[in-house]
């Protein structure tokens, strides 16, 4: 006997504090540039794509994130930037991120959608 769950961006909590455009959201299969900074359930930073000077982009909806990402995402207009809250199953789950990210976190990332094609 096993129960199925189905996440979905309601899973994602996303609080925005600042406005993008409100008109430009990006689509499954868009390619999207984010800035992001991650951090771990107790406020300890674990990466961030701002320290790096470099954007991370990525395949919107192409499981090339974690898929809180992908759902939070595409949430975000162009410009907008939030605070998402990612559960754990929705994460890297009881497996982790050997040596970065333990078993079972949930995550907080401060993110912003910079663009999309």
């Amino acid at each position: 006997f096993f129960l199925l769950f189905e996440m979905s961006r309601r899973d994602v909590r996303v609080e925005i504090f600042a406005a993008g455009d409100g008109i430009n959201y990006p689509r499954p299969g868009n390619l999207v540039t984010v800035h992001y900074t991650g951090f771990l359930a107790d406020g300890s930073r674990f990466d961030s794509s701002r320290d790096r000077g470099k954007p991370l982009k990525f395949k919107l909806g192409a499981d090339q994130v974690i898929p809180g990402l992908d759902l939070g995402v595409a949430q975000l207009s162009i410009g907008e930037r939030a605070k998402m809250f990612i559960p754990s199953a929705l994460a890297y789950g009881d497996k982790g991120f050997p040596g970065l990210i333990p078993q079972k976190s949930d995550l907080t990332f401060d993110i912003e959608l910079i663009t999309f094609t």
